[in-house]
């Protein structure tokens, strides 16, 4: 092995893949291409719930991988998981306020999860390996792995966005999660608005950090780099499976369930911040607006439940259900259904040759990390006339993708002559379009994403 060590991944919940099947998304797709790429192991939750204090990691191997994982007690995980994380930092960094609460005893249960976390992976370590630690649901954990006296390179990547000071003030604490951030060797983001927001926080006088003009960050005596790593997608792959999966029974037995007509697409969690409600009723507006699209148009929205039990998600599926049955109900004929909405998931392979299959995707959460389904679209389209994303400006992914049709969601009237404007588009014009954003996807694809950020974390090992 290489003087680098091993490279240790942790997130929440480790995703072993199974025998023969594919990686199921951008993350699981990255981390486990870095560990093959350096040897490794990656650590996280087992999945399962039990009524003991959890024992040490159960390690198995696949592919020359090392998967380390381990229970958690259910009480711990309801404040850790369901509570703080999901309660309060979820819609915190989303920017959505209302659905906001903290509770005392959660935020006690997060912690308490990430001081488990760093307790039973501290015996897994060796000298030379290199940490990198994913995700809200575990920003103190270097702090607790320094506390035990680790002294290996630590990063961390934040997949949701990163919100700016006067929304982070709304949480209690919020100044103990920000010198947590800090204890990391390096913090990535998505975008350049993700990191100055961070710098924004580090500089406040309560905080005492400094920002130098190369990102490097000093505070309390130590310092960080903190920089922009755009996740990224394995664009030939989805290509490729997009192409390959266009004659898959289901795909075409659902192109031609359309009938000739052509067909907006939308793939979501279940999840408030995706801006489904609005969607609908953007599309309810270029009816309204537009009644050419009349008979000629359907919208299929894929929704799989998410966060099972959370009131929160509870009533935006009711809401949904409402506003498809409504506007279906006020637009369908006796041939037509303007919407098809399926609130189940499909398998990777079968999204791609929808995507493939689809003249519009249709993606404008109100706010949004990167939002990989945009890629995917993207990458997704035959080169000689592809479909065109209509994206919200709110995502990551618009930062990159500035050839998509971009779209504030909160205005459906925007999003309605968006999708129009996409409708009757020129096929030289998405072409041209197309391909400019498919260079931007392949500069940056899943493997510049995990390597820029392992060659940023491999090289604190020499600061």
């Amino acid at each position: 092995m290489s003087d680098t060590g091993n490279l240790i991944i942790v997130s929440n919940r480790v995703a072993k893949p199974k025998p023969g099947g594919r990686a199921a998304g951008g993350l699981t797709v990255g981390i486990l291409g870095a560990l093959r790429d350096q040897g490794g192991t990656w650590f996280g939750w087992s999945g399962k719930l039990v009524d003991r204090e959890p024992r040490d990691a159960q390690i198995s191997e696949h592919d020359n991988i090392r998967f380390a994982t381990i229970d958690l007690k259910g009480e711990d995980y309801e404040a850790y998981y369901n509570g703080f994380s999901n309660r309060a930092l979820w819609p915190l960094f989303h920017h959505l306020l209302a659905f906001f609460s903290f509770d005392r005893a959660d935020f006690e249960g997060y912690f308490r999860v990430n001081q488990i976390f760093a307790r039973k992976l501290v015996p897994l370590l060796e000298p030379n390996d290199t940490i990198w630690i994913h995700d809200y649901h575990l920003i103190p954990l270097a702090g607790e792995l320094r506390k035990a006296g680790v002294r290996n390179p630590i990063g961390f990547f934040l997949h949701v966005p990163f919100p700016g000071y006067d929304m982070l003030e709304s949480l209690p604490n919020h100044e103990f999660l920000i010198r947590s951030m800090c204890a990391f060797d390096v913090v990535g983001f998505h975008t350049q608005r993700d990191l100055d927001s961070f710098h924004e926080a580090v500089k406040q006088p309560e905080i005492g950090g400094t920002v130098d003009s190369d990102g490097r960050i000093h505070i309390g005596g130590g310092s960080l780099f903190a920089g922009v790593f755009p996740i990224g997608i394995d664009v030939e792959e989805v290509s490729g499976l997009a192409d390959s999966m266009y004659d898959d029974a289901e795909v075409t037995a659902m192109r031609q369930s359309l009938d000739g007509r052509e067909m907006i697409i939308g793939v979501d969690r279940l999840d408030y911040s995706k801006g489904l409600a609005l969607r609908f009723r953007a599309y309810e507006r270029l009816l309204e607006n537009h009644p050419a699209h009349r008979k000629h148009l359907t919208l299929m929205q894929i929704a799989p439940p998410t966060r099972v039990g959370i009131r929160a998600y509870d009533e935006i599926r009711n809401e949904l259900e409402q506003a498809s049955g409504q506007i279906n109900g006020r637009f369908a004929d006796t041939d037509w259904v303007p919407i098809r909405y399926l609130n189940k998931g499909f398998s990777r392979a079968t999204l791609m040759g929808f995507f493939r299959s689809a003249q519009i995707g249709l993606v404008t959460p109100v706010r949004d990390g990167m939002n990989l389904v945009a890629k995917e679209y993207v990458a997704s389209q035959d080169p000689e006339s592809p479909g065109m994303l209509v994206l919200s400006r709110l995502a990551g992914a618009a930062h990159e993708l500035e050839t998509a049709v971009l779209v504030n969601p909160y205005d459906i009237d925007d999003v309605a002559d968006g999708i129009n404007r996409a409708l009757v588009m020129p096929v030289e014009e998405r072409r041209e379009r197309h391909s400019e954003m498919m260079t931007v996807l392949r500069h940056n694809d899943i493997t510049a994403w995990r390597q820029r950020f392992v060659e940023a974390l491999h090289a604190e090992r020499k600061t």
